[in-house]
């Protein structure tokens, strides 16, 4: 149990004694300044209001009632009501002897839907936060240990596989091999897309194969699966450039849900949620209605008898919640989507496709913007391909550690490069409030300083070179810890905060607090290191001991903590 987990239970338990009711908060949380103790606990205001009383004195009744011996070296009031809690030192070096690792009580079935690229193109960076943001929720909830189900909703059945499946038919009429026509994907479809506007025929064709695609035609199928074997290739080739978890087993793709999508709407139309409505089947959703009190359409069959995206979503949240067994599913999907997915939602509930219990989240992100605040682009205004900013990451990163350290060996340049330069495009990301939009800059996520990647890499190669001056290998290493100056006590009490932090994260798919906490563990160690000797001669060996035991923590939880956010460490930079 946490530090914060077990104030909260004492606090709660002292309250209910002070005669306060049991569904007031104890308010819980970290004091701003060292001068108000440790932590705050502000629930005796509230409950006073409540009862009518004085906030003071019912927070004394409280302290009254508080056993916190061996965990509180001091308690105050101060104030309108607040309660003032500084924790004993011994307190927390024992509770840093402990297994710092916190699993979920009641680990669940959690499916995360992300990245989800469409097939009939290359991946850009429009699909970057998606996939990292997704990722690190995957790996974060996979650490507490639940079940966690990758579900990859690649586009692989839009209308636009005709069109392409026209156009391959014509390169391969002509002798050209599949592979070499797909060679870049991003100039077939813009060459199939010109195709498709000037040439009334060739459109009618795509049409038309659109229909044989969806009804299974043998040969449509055949040159659908080239598209699809080629785009897997170049998608999962970039998930293992960008550390990123998702592999072939993961892809859930949209037309694995095609021999659904009948059943989906003849039970919507059966319970009377689907209904006619100029030859399509629509379902009016009165909970979004607008300020006219129109309800909100979404339409789930055209007027031709095709089905839409919401339809396919529908099927699968139906396959998520029957096959998978998931208690709780959250969507990495732009906020462009946000009516879309309530829509979805909303439907599924109605047609009772998903119970009650079983939480649905639409976990929505803002736009990576260019210097000039829109949406970020090539200088000619195209779309970056991801493959290309990753490359230039990299090659950015390479020539900044080749400066700082002209001596190492080429091979280490290049794979200290590649950590860098990749970690730091997605701490840049990840690092940032996830619903807000945010500026693309190569010189602030490659910066040394501040709240950046290369910072917190840097911080970790530093603690593993104390070890290497000492001799010691930090795997394994066991030392008793003696909490004594300040800065100890600082960092000590933010190594504790680590599994609330997680606990945080899990909850609200925030995953900046944990770029924030570990910014702010890494400067709270330097600060350590700066005030309190580790190595230098006048040390004694307890006190050395316990402050390398200080230092292989910070340095495991550093690494714990960018593993999680799928970013890897080095030994030196």
């Amino acid at each position: 149990m946490s530090i914060k987990d077990t104030l909260i239970n004492r606090i709660t338990a002292a309250m209910q004694a002070a005669g306060i009711p049991d569904d007031c908060s104890p308010m819980l949380a970290l004091s701003g300044k060292p001068q108000f103790g440790d932590y705050q606990a502000n629930g005796a205001m509230g409950a006073a209001k409540r009862m009518k009383t004085n906030p003071r004195e019912l927070a004394q009744l409280i302290i009254d009632n508080l056993d916190l011996d061996g965990i509180a070296e001091k308690l105050e009031i101060a104030g309108p009501g607040f309660i003032n809690i500084t924790l004993a030192n011994k307190f927390l070096a024992a509770s840093l002897g402990e297994d710092s690792v916190a699993k979920a009580a009641k680990p669940q079935n959690i499916v995360v839907d992300y990245s989800s690229p469409n097939l009939a193109k290359e991946m850009h960076v429009g699909h970057l936060r998606s996939t990292i943001i997704g990722d690190a929720l995957a790996r974060l909830l996979e650490f507490q240990g639940h079940n966690v189900y990758r579900q990859n909703h690649m586009g692989d059945w839009g209308t636009q596989f005709g069109m392409l499946i026209a156009e391959l038919e014509l390169h391969l009429g002509e002798g050209e091999q599949a592979d070499l026509a797909l060679n870049d994907l991003e100039l077939f479809y813009q060459q199939s897309k010109k195709h498709f506007d000037a040439d009334p025929e060739f459109a009618d064709k795509a049409r038309a194969y659109v229909v044989k695609l969806q009804s299974g035609d043998a040969h449509c199928r055949k040159l659908w699966q080239k598209f699809i074997d080629i785009s897997v290739a170049h998608n999962i080739e970039i998930y293992k450039q960008l550390n990123v978890g998702l592999r072939e087993e993961h892809i859930a793709a949209e037309s694995s849900y095609n021999d659904d999508l009948d059943n989906v709407l003849n039970e919507l139309v059966a319970q009377g949620l689907a209904v006619d409505s100029e030859g399509a089947k629509v379902v009016f959703l009165d909970e979004l209605a607008d300020k006219n009190g129109d309800p909100s359409p979404m339409i789930v069959q055209k007027s031709g008898g095709g089905f839409l995206y919401a339809t396919s979503d529908l099927a699968c949240l139906r396959h998520r919640v029957g096959q998978l067994q998931a208690d709780r599913i959250l969507y990495f999907i732009d906020a462009r989507q946000s009516l879309h997915m309530r829509q979805v939602f909303i439907t599924g509930r109605k047609a009772n496709f998903v119970p009650e219990h079983v939480s649905l989240e639409h976990h929505a992100f803002g736009t990576m913007m260019g210097a000039d605040g829109k949406p970020f682009k090539t200088r000619s205004g195209g779309t970056i391909k991801l493959a290309d900013l990753l490359v230039e990451a990299v090659e950015r990163a390479q020539v900044l550690v080749s400066e700082k350290n002209p001596d190492l060996a080429a091979d280490e340049v290049a794979d200290i490069a590649r950590k860098v330069g990749i970690g730091a495009i997605k701490y840049a990301d990840l690092s940032k409030t996830r619903t807000n939009d945010y500026i693309f800059d190569w010189d602030a996520m490659l910066s040394f300083e501040g709240n950046t990647s290369p910072y917190l890499q840097y911080a970790y190669t530093r603690i593993r070179s104390i070890f290497r001056k000492a001799g010691i290998v930090p795997e394994g290493f066991s030392a008793p810890i003696s909490v004594q100056q300040p800065q100890e006590k600082t960092l000590a009490l933010k190594l504790l905060q680590f599994n609330d932090v997680l606990d945080q994260v899990a909850a609200d798919c925030y995953p900046h607090s944990l770029c924030t906490y570990l910014y702010e563990l890494a400067s709270a160690f330097m600060s350590f290191y700066e005030q309190c000797p580790v190595l230098k001669d006048g040390v004694d060996s307890a006190t050395q001991q316990s402050r390398l035991q200080l230092c292989a923590l910070s340095a495991a939880t550093l690494a714990q903590g960018l593993d999680l956010l799928g970013i890897e460490v080095m030994e030196k930079m």
